[in-house]
């Protein structure tokens, strides 16, 4: 019994470093950038009553596409319940990533303010082949 409960402990702490390790590989990118997701919510300009699409969003739209365009967002889109969205960026460090959400029209109007957190990735294909 005891040799068991050693053997399961070894085997979560040799998963759990593997699962950091593999996290702080992924957080930083061959082209030097890390990843920070960027979860909006309604602003103090969020028009009050009318859903997601009625909101003054084109310039955000506009600048999402160039951010893709440069290689620079990942993955993005609204929320399904109507309650803000969420992107992916890629940037060289927090100020570079806290810069381009800055620039998005919709956080400048104040349709849109925003949580920024560094995430780091687990690479899950790595981890489930080993």
């Amino acid at each position: 019994m005891r040799a068991s409960c050693i053997l399961t402990l070894l085997f979560l702490v040799v998963h759990t470093a593997g699962a950091q390790q593999a996290a702080s590989d992924t957080t930083s990118k061959p082209n030097g950038k890390s990843t920070y997701l960027v979860v909006y919510k309604p602003g103090p300009k969020w028009i009050s009553g009318k859903p997601l699409a009625e909101q003054p969003l084109g310039e955000h739209g506009r600048y999402m596409a160039s951010l893709y365009s440069k290689g620079d967002l990942k993955i993005a889109g609204p929320f399904t319940d109507g309650s803000g969205g969420a992107l992916v960026v890629n940037a060289s460090d927090e100020a570079a990533a806290k810069s381009i959400v800055m620039k998005d029209p919709a956080v400048v109007s104040g349709v849109f303010v925003y949580e920024l957190h560094p995430w780091g990735l687990v690479d899950w294909e790595s981890l489930i082949k080993k």
